[in-house]
């Protein structure tokens, strides 16, 4: 199953909240999904076992940025 389509959603998800920002997309295998920010994970789907729910994830990056 390709996540790319999801992951590539919430990229815009978060451009669409904070044009300022850089959101990279990196491809990987495994599983691995996870979302970081100034160094910090925010979202990892790996240690979860889930992928984030809508909205989760923008969540994250508003309450690390408080």
């Amino acid at each position: 199953m390709s996540y790319r389509p999801r992951a590539a959603g919430l990229a815009a998800e978060l451009k669409d909240a904070y044009p300022e920002a850089e959101v990279k997309l990196i491809e990987s295998s495994g599983g691995v999904f996870e979302v970081t920010m100034d160094g910090r994970l925010i979202f990892s789907k790996k240690a979860l076992k889930r992928h984030a729910e809508p909205g989760e994830v923008l969540r994250l990056v508003r309450e690390a940025r408080a």
